[in-house]
């Protein structure tokens, strides 16, 4: 599927221009109290973002599953729930969104490791624990 690999990047490079701009406005106003929100914001929504989409864009096998699907939910879920419960509780309004965000997060990357697991990387591996046939591979 080669229309995951592309929502995966659009989102990350969406992600890292609403960083870009926090940034420069951070800057501007010599104001960086919210910089670990900003820098979640482009470490899990640019950087995994991407690295998730570069792996389903070599692993086409992996993004035609649903899994990858809910993966790709539940990575955006995280960033747009992580980044404001960060700022919230860097404020002292609340700390609820940051701990649901961080959860999330795991699960993300969980699942990542689930699906990497199952699927294996590239398009002419299909299953890392299998030979070519379908055999389990022998102990080394």
């Amino acid at each position: 599927m080669k229309k995951l690999p592309t929502w995966f990047f659009a989102t990350a490079a969406i992600f890292a221009l609403c960083g870009m701009i926090w940034g420069i406005q951070m800057s501007a106003s010599h104001d960086h109290t919210l910089s670990p929100a900003h820098g979640h914001l482009n470490l899990i929504g640019f950087v995994s973002m991407s690295i998730f989409g570069t792996y389903y864009a070599l692993t086409p096998m992996a993004a035609e599953s649903r899994l990858a699907v809910v993966h790709f939910g539940l990575g955006f879920v995280t960033v747009v729930v992580l980044t404001p419960g960060i700022a919230l509780a860097i404020a002292d309004q609340s700390e609820a969104l940051a701990q649901i965000g961080s959860v999330l997060a795991v699960i993300s990357m969980a699942l990542f490791a689930f699906v990497i697991l199952r699927h294996g990387v590239g398009s002419t591996e299909s299953h890392p624990f299998q030979d070519h046939e379908g055999r389990p591979k022998p102990a080394e």
